[in-house]
């Protein structure tokens, strides 16, 4: 009897078995199996990359927020916008335009460097004394329109801002043409004099090529596309037309009144409410700059660049993903990025200074013009950029030690949304106090 038992317990056994197999069988192709090894697709150790429904929220929160502020904005101030104080920014007297004769007369220093090197071609005039006189030049480039702005009331800041930028850019070109043509006499002297005979008007239309075409280092030949894009020209065109009318808008609309009603607390010195506009000046600040580089290092510099046929189209790398301050400050501005690297940054190495001391002298270049751009149009000198652009080595020592990943991505952006505003609202109140103060319509109104 416990044998037949048994043999009972057994069979019954291999029956529940098979039966068990049967259904983890089934149940595996019924897909019953739902667990494995993974991460979840937020975390960082995830594969998963796709948040284009996340950024498509991002946008439509962003664009919901800023309509009811702009809604907002007008209930309470109405509208703002007024051509008329548009074109005031740029001219005080409808008939007299003085930044702009100012950025005609630079041809002269054109014509200089183009007289200079044809001269130095030939061996008509040694290489010290081209030298001396590029060195003239350049220095004439940069001192001259700052003369002329200071003391010519007539210019409004906005017309000087304009006219020392084209001086500034010039600046820059021309001594990128004094460079490349030197380099290029010592490679190959006697191939440079024998071309300096057809250096005439051909050679005067190329340095004007160069003057115009959206790169700031010069070549002896650029890539060339093969043809104007006409559909292209016009999208850029309206980009252009359509940003800069969203750029004044912003100003007027929004900026001003937020401006306005930061005089008083930084005046009092009441630091909760200086807080509280720096914050609020800091999104249509931000949103300006924003529009601001794509206007310029997109639509402008592809319109011209297009215009001119000009191939090389890297005007800005994915600064927006920069985990340090250094990749930010070299990809935003490839232009000027490469400018500082070959007639700067490298020149100074191979004269045996050190890395750390080449980075900091392309900070203090890059700090004088950006308040040489600032304080020469606004009439003062605070040094309010030239101290924000050099308080940027150590916050890039900082970010690039301390901080990585994420979180030195939001380090860089939040530089950029907070630190210009205080700039901003430095400028102003500085600029209040010196211009405005003594004139009781403007106080009443601010």
């Amino acid at each position: 009897m416990k044998r037949d038992s048994i043999l009972i317990l057994l069979w019954w056994v291999t029956i529940c078995s098979k039966f068990e197999m049967v259904l983890t069988a089934e149940h595996k192709i019924q897909g019953a199996s739902c667990h494995r090894l993974q991460e979840s697709m937020l975390s960082s150790a995830s594969s998963f990359k796709n948040y284009r429904g996340i950024l498509n929220w991002c946008v439509v929160m962003l664009v919901l927020s800023n309509a009811r502020l702009f809604l907002e904005n007008i209930l309470r101030n109405g509208i703002l916008v007024d051509p008329i104080q548009v074109v005031s920014l740029f001219l005080k007297d409808p008939y007299s335009w003085p930044a702009a004769c100012l950025v005609i007369v630079s041809n002269i220093f054109i014509l200089v460097a183009l007289y200079t090197e044809r001269k130095l071609a030939m061996g008509s005039i040694s290489e010290k004394v081209g030298l001396l006189i590029y060195i003239f030049n350049l220095t004439i480039i940069l001192c001259f329109p700052m003369v002329v702005v200071l003391k010519l009331p007539s210019i409004t800041p906005v017309g000087g801002a304009y006219a020392l930028g084209v001086y500034t850019i010039l600046f820059l070109k021309l001594y990128s043409y004094k460079d490349v043509n030197r380099w290029c006499r010592e490679r190959t002297q006697a191939k440079a004099r024998s071309l300096s005979r057809s250096l005439s008007y051909d050679m005067r239309i190329y340095i004007y090529y160069f003057v115009f075409a959206p790169t700031l280092c010069y070549e002896l030949n650029f890539p060339r596309s093969e043809s104007i894009r006409m559909g292209f020209l016009l999208r850029r065109l309206f980009e252009m037309t359509y940003f800069i009318s969203n750029v004044l808008s912003i100003v007027f609309q929004w900026m001003v009144p937020i401006i306005r009603s930061s005089m008083k607390p930084l005046q009092e010195m009441d630091y909760s409410r200086m807080t509280e506009r720096l914050l609020r000046l800091a999104v249509p600040n931000h949103l300006i700059w924003l529009i601001f580089f794509y206007w310029f290092f997109h639509s402008s510099m592809n319109f011209v660049a297009e215009l001119l046929r000009f191939g090389d189209r890297e005007f800005y790398r994915d600064w927006w993903n920069s985990e340090t301050i250094t990749y930010f400050w070299q990809n935003w501005n490839i232009p000027v990025h490469k400018w500082c690297l070959r007639h700067f940054y490298k020149p100074l190495l191979r004269r045996g200074a050190g890395k750390l001391l080449s980075q900091s002298a392309v900070f203090f270049a890059s700090a004088f013009f950006h308040e040489y751009l600032v304080s020469v149009p606004l009439r003062m000198f605070r040094l309010w950029a030239f101290m924000g652009m050099m308080a940027q080595l150590p916050l890039a020592w900082f970010v690039a030690r301390f901080l990585r990943g994420n979180y030195g991505n939001a380090a860089v952006w939040l530089s950029l949304i907070i630190g210009q505003p205080i700039a901003v609202l430095m400028y102003v109140h500085d600029y209040y106090v010196t211009h405005c103060q003594d004139d009781p319509t403007i106080a009443e109104a601010l």
